[in-house]
């Protein structure tokens, strides 16, 4: 039973962060690397503005919700993997303990269509310790 939520909205992801992306250069995993980079500390700076007293929280979940222009075949799992640097950036602000599966569950995204307005809302859950 959740006791309390916040919702982080952030720009899409970066396609070179999805799974089925391969870096085969050098030049490619430094591109990824820096993409990992921004969208980790952006995702840091969006979770410290929501101010949150009671963190960290012991156990969390989360859900994300994926707002596209274009309606079209997404991939879950690989949307969610994409939302790793995210989450690490979440667990730099000291929302939640880790992001591991004792601490952490990220449930599968679902996807809805903004023309004007793409981006990436994650709402976290905070859940009493079992």
């Amino acid at each position: 039973m959740p006791v309390e939520s916040i919702t982080i909205v952030l720009p899409l992801p970066n396609p070179v962060l999805s799974p089925n992306r391969p870096c085969g250069s050098a030049g490619g995993r430094m591109k990824r690397a820096a993409a990992v980079k921004r969208y980790r500390k952006l995702a840091r700076h969006a979770a410290l503005e929501e101010s949150l007293e009671s963190g960290p929280w012991n156990k969390a979940e989360g859900r994300a919700v994926f707002f596209h222009k274009q309606d079209r075949h997404r991939d879950g799992p690989n949307y969610n993997a994409m939302l790793k640097p995210a989450i690490d950036g979440i667990v730099d602000a000291g929302v939640i303990v880790d992001d591991d599966y004792r601490h952490f569950e990220l449930n599968p995204p679902k996807f809805r269509i903004d023309k004007l307005y793409p981006r990436v809302e994650i709402t976290l859950l905070r859940l009493l310790d079992e």
